[in-house]
């Protein structure tokens, strides 16, 4: 069998090189691809935890309207300062929690290094068939 692919011509290598290649970038697009949604995934939970936090900040908010309507109404009785302790320890929390989910993202790799490093070995090989 290794004789008969001696006696194949140089435009028979080349093609059959080039074929190979193709395989080769195809079977490497769909390892980029799987890596990808692997990493999405992981993003999409800390995502929700940026969702989570963005509606305690909003509850937070909300208190600290409150405090401002109650403030407003009562006479002589602070009861707004109740409510806008309430309203800066539940926007404390909901930072606390945007925060947790920004650090997780910044952590995150995106970039595709199995299928990089992959592609560099492929680069490889190919020279050494080529050479």
């Amino acid at each position: 069998m290794q004789q008969a692919k001696d006696d194949r011509s140089l435009g028979e290598l080349f093609a059959e090189l080039a074929r190979e290649m193709g395989e080769l970038v195809r079977h490497e697009i769909e390892l980029a691809r799987v890596e990808m949604t692997q990493k999405a995934s992981r993003v999409g939970k800390e995502i929700g935890f940026l969702a989570i936090g963005g509606a305690i900040v909003y509850a937070g908010l909300l208190a600290l309207l409150a405090a401002a309507i109650i403030g407003l109404a009562q006479l002589g009785v602070p009861w707004w300062l109740s409510a806008l302790l309430v309203g800066l320890v539940v926007a404390g929390i909901g930072y606390a929690l945007v925060q947790r989910g920004l650090t997780a993202l910044k952590r995150e790799d995106f970039a595709p290094r199995q299928t990089l490093e992959s592609l560099k070995e492929d680069k490889d090989w190919a020279k050494e068939q080529i050479g």
